[in-house]
């Protein structure tokens, strides 16, 4: 019998229940459990505690201060690690429903994908992790190494609570690494590693000069105009060549590993297809940074949204007295939210001092070293899945709340997206091709046999005290 023969027969039963399996998805999918709109979020979270109840994990419901965390646990093999695996039940809103060409919560299959709100995330692709641990618990009635899956509520929403929720848990939670399985394969069809998030702040700047709004012949260059004053401030934040130019913004900014530069050197990348696919000219400024450079290594200034004036048809020679810009800023790993967010407002009282800044929402960025000792065993569970070496990608490109298990559980966090890369979340036809959905069950499955291949020797608190190198042999992590 060789080592590999436990793997193949969970393979083989992953096979025999293709059809099942995709009857089962069609039915979770068709849950709405819309977060922004509190609809059906009680319902699905019921049903995922029946769901994970049946197949043989100890499952609850833990309130928070907004939506519930589904938490399902099964730890009964004493010496291996423990994975949690994280996902979201919540989906987004489906609106536009008009440019759906199926209704949003009516599964729908063609030409080989299965078309549904919230099908690609997460429900589709956390369903595949759940399907993997029922399968080995199928056909050998136990898993390899321990697992607490956790099912989130409000990650459409920003994840509001889920830091909290970690802080107030972490016993519960205790772990040596954390995988979630989100967002798209890289465009190229190949899979990927993700070791980490980008973090994100989002804030308001709003200006008002005039009582009301008044004649542009009468009152021009008398009257300031609350639209010049917001572009001179945007001006100031960031430069024609690309540059943000908000004092500190940079400091905190470490440079990219030479492990992390040879993982985007090996990224497959057609620039030219790229801009020939959204019809760009140009790339953003600066011309000379690398493709990978900007969503990996660098920080993003983004105007969401300019509004202010008239727009209606024709023209109106008004001198609006009220503007107002949505922007965000996307963070790289140890930029803190709350110091970008002081720097930007001190900002605006330094240059326009009569704008108001409104701080919205927040995440944190997280990383965890590509040189991490469980690279290796998650590499060899897509090897074995897909028969695809993984790409490794430093970080990803949006964000998560990943954050709260490197920074507050003290663990490695790995993202393994099993989606296609045209998945179009968020946006109307939404879909996960049946492909990618049966090879993530089969790489969900790969991934806890790799795990248990391991045996810690011990754990310490806040992270794994012994773990596999690149030989699979067990050594000490500091």
């Amino acid at each position: 019998m060789t080592s590999s023969d436990p793997l193949n027969a969970v393979f083989e039963h992953i096979e025999a229940n293709r059809t099942p399996f995709l009857d089962r998805l069609i039915d979770y999918v068709r849950h709405p459990s819309i977060s922004a709109e509190n609809v059906g979020i009680a319902e699905v979270g019921a049903l995922l505690v029946e769901m994970l109840t049946g197949i043989g994990l100890e499952t609850g419901l833990v309130s928070t201060e907004g939506h519930p965390m589904v938490v399902a646990r099964w730890e009964k093999a004493p010496g291996k690690p423990t994975v949690l695996l994280y996902g979201h039940y919540d989906v987004q809103p489906a609106d536009p429903i008009d440019k759906w060409l199926s209704p949003p919560f009516e599964p729908t299959i063609r030409d080989g994908r299965l078309y549904a709100r919230g099908v690609g995330d997460n429900k589709g692709q956390h369903f595949a992790q759940i399907l993997a641990i029922e399968s080995h618990l199928k056909v050998h009635g136990a898993l390899p190494c321990n697992v607490i899956l956790l099912l989130e509520g409000e990650e459409e929403i920003g994840s509001p609570h889920i830091a909290d929720f970690v802080h107030a848990n972490i016993g519960m939670l205790e772990a040596d690494l954390a995988v979630t399985a989100d967002g798209p394969r890289h465009a190229s069809g190949a899979p990927v590693i993700k070791f980490g998030s980008r973090g994100e702040v989002s804030f308001e700047l709003r200006c008002r000069h005039a009582n009301g709004d008044l004649h542009s012949g009468n009152f021009g260059g008398v009257v300031p105009n609350p639209i010049w004053t917001l572009v001179h401030l945007l001006g100031t934040m960031k430069n024609a060549d690309g540059e943000i130019t908000i004092d500190g913004f940079d400091d905190e900014i470490e440079p990219p590993s030479k492990e992390e530069l040879a993982a985007v050197e090996r990224l497959p990348l057609d620039v030219e297809a790229v801009k020939r696919s959204l019809d760009l000219v140009r790339l953003d400024a600066p011309a000379e940074r690398p493709f990978y450079d900007r969503l990996c290594f660098r920080p993003t200034l983004t105007i969401n949204g300019f509004h202010g004036g008239y727009g209606g048809l024709g023209s109106k020679s008004v001198l609006p007295n009220e503007a107002f810009v949505k922007c965000d800023i996307r963070l790289v790993a140890a930029q803190d939210p709350a110091d970008i967010l002081r720097k930007v407002a001190a900002h605006v009282e330094k240059h326009a001092p009569e704008v108001e800044f409104i701080a919205q929402g927040s995440i944190d960025p997280s990383k965890t070293p590509i040189t991490s000792p469980f690279t290796a065993p998650l590499r060899r569970a897509f090897v074995a899945a897909q028969g695809e070496d993984p790409l490794l990608v430093p970080a990803g490109f949006g964000s998560l709340p990943n954050y709260v298990f490197t920074k507050i559980l003290g663990i490695p966090a790995f993202d393994t997206p099993y989606a296609n890369h045209d998945e179009a979340n968020h946006a109307p036809n939404e879909n996960l091709t049946l492909s990618c959905f049966y090879s993530g069950i089969r790489t969900g499955a790969a991934l806890l046999y790799e795990l248990g291949r391991l045996q810690l020797l011990a754990r310490k608190a806040g992270g794994v005290q012994s773990a596999p190198n690149s030989d699979g042999q067990l050594v000490r992590v500091e």
